[in-house]
C-alpha cells in the first residue's frame, strides 16, 4: 500500500466508487515525432474487463491510497494522474476543495494498458458526481485529453479508433453482445512509453513507416471484424498491428518468449499492449483462453496471465 499527502480544502456528499477498463490496442500505427515532441497515431482501442476501482470521499487534505500489485510503483507525488485529475476538475469547477483517492489496481501498473490513464478518468467521474458538477461527457472529455492521450478512452469504453495523440476518438459499433476473449500475461517489471517511444525513433532513424494505404486497409478490417464478431479476422490484424512492438521487444529481449509460448500454446494472435511489457493472446473461446492463461502461467515467462474479455464498458459508478 502507498498513500501521499497535500494541502487542500473542503467538502461534498458520500463516497463514490467508479470502476474503469483496461485496453488493448488493436492497431497502433505511430507516425513520424512532430516539433511538439508528440507522435501522430491511429490506433484502435477496445475495453477490457480487466478493472481498476477508484472511491472518492470528501477529505480535508489530497490523499491518494493504493492497494493491489504494483502499488509500490504508482506514484504519489505531482506525476500521480488521478491526484492530477482531481485538481484539474476542482480548478475547472472554480474553488478549492480535496478528495481522498482510493485506488485498488487490477490494471497492470506501466503495462501498456493504460492503468494510470483509467485511474484518471474514473476520478473524473466520480468527483463530478461527489461534488454535484454536472458536467457533461463532452466536457469531461476535453478535461481528460489535457492530462495524457489515453485518458479520454477509459470514459467511452467498448471500442474506437483514436487519431491525433489518440485522443481524438470515433466510437466503433462493435459485436451484439459476442464477446473476444483474451489473455494478458503480465510481466515481472514495467516498461515506460517515453522510453519505448525513444527506441521507436532510435529504430526508424532513415526507415519508412507504414503507408496511409497500408493502415487505413487494416482499419477496415478490423470494422469488419469487430461488427461481424469475426476472431480470425481480427487476430489476422492484431497480430502486426502494433508499431510500438519491435520497440518494445527491443528494450525487453525476454518478451519473444513470452509471445511464442503464447503462439505455441495456441493463441490466434500474440502482440504486446501497446508500449507493453504487458502481452495479449487472443483466444478462440473462454475455454481456450482458460487453457490458455494457465500454460503460460506455468510457462515461466511472465509473473501472471489473467483472462479477460472485451469490449467492455467505459467508467461505470458502482452502488
Amino acid at each position: 500500500m502507498n498513500d501521499a499527502s497535500g494541502p487542500a480544502a473542503l467538502q461534498a456528499g458520500p463516497a463514490v466508487r467508479v470502476r474503469a477498463p483496461g485496453k488493448v490496442n488493436l492497431l497502433l500505427s505511430v507516425g513520424p515525432r512532430r516539433p511538439d515532441g508528440y507522435h501522430p497515431l491511429t490506433t484502435v482501442f477496445l475495453a477490457v474487463d480487466l478493472y481498476d476501482d477508484i472511491e472518492v470521499r470528501p477529505n480535508p487534505l489530497l490523499r491518494v491510497t493504493v492497494h493491489g500489485h504494483g502499488a509500490d510503483e504508482v506514484p504519489l507525488d505531482g506525476g500521480n494522474l488521478a491526484a492530477r485529475a482531481a485538481r484539474l476538475l476542482a480548478a475547472h469547477a472554480g474553488f478549492d476543495t480535496s478528495v481522498d483517492i482510493r485506488i485498488r489496481k487490477r490494471i497492470p501498473v506501466a503495462g501498456g494498458m493504460a492503468g494510470g490513464s483509467a485511474d484518471a478518468a474514473a476520478t473524473l467521474v466520480a468527483c463530478n458526481e461527489l461534488w454535484s458538477l454536472g458536467l457533461t461527457g463532452p466536457e469531461l472529455h476535453d478535461l481528460a485529453t489535457r492530462l495524457g492521450s489515453d485518458v479520454a478512452f477509459p470514459l467511452l469504453g467498448g471500442a474506437a479508433v483514436g487519431t491525433g495523440r489518440g485522443e481524438l476518438l470515433v466510437p466503433l459499433p462493435g459485436p451484439d453482445g459476442t464477446q473476444f476473449h483474451w489473455v494478458f500475461a503480465l510481466s515481472p517489471r514495467g516498461l515506460g512509453t517515453v522510453a519505448v517511444f525513444s527506441e521507436h525513433d532510435r529504430l526508424h532513424i532513415g526507415g519508412e513507416a507504414r503507408s496511409e494505404r497500408e493502415v487505413l486497409t487494416d482499419l477496415d478490417r478490423l470494422k469488419d471484424a469487430l461488427l461481424g464478431c469475426d476472431v480470425h479476422a481480427l487476430a489476422a490484424v492484431a497480430e502486426r498491428g502494433n508499431d510500438l512492438q519491435r520497440a518494445a521487444l527491443s528494450l525487453r529481449p525476454d518478451l519473444r518468449g513470452t509471445l511464442r509460448a503464447g503462439r505455441e500454446a495456441g493463441a490466434l494472435a500474440a502482440l504486446v499492449s501497446g508500449s507493453g511489457p504487458t502481452c495479449a493472446f487472443l483466444a478462440e473461446s473462454a475455454e481456450a483462453a482458460a487453457e490458455l492463461a494457465e500454460i503460460l502461467s506455468a510457462s515461466g515467462t511472465c509473473r501472471q496471465a489473467l483472462v479477460a474479455t472485451g469490449p467492455a464498458a467505459g467508467c461505470t459508478a458502482l452502488r
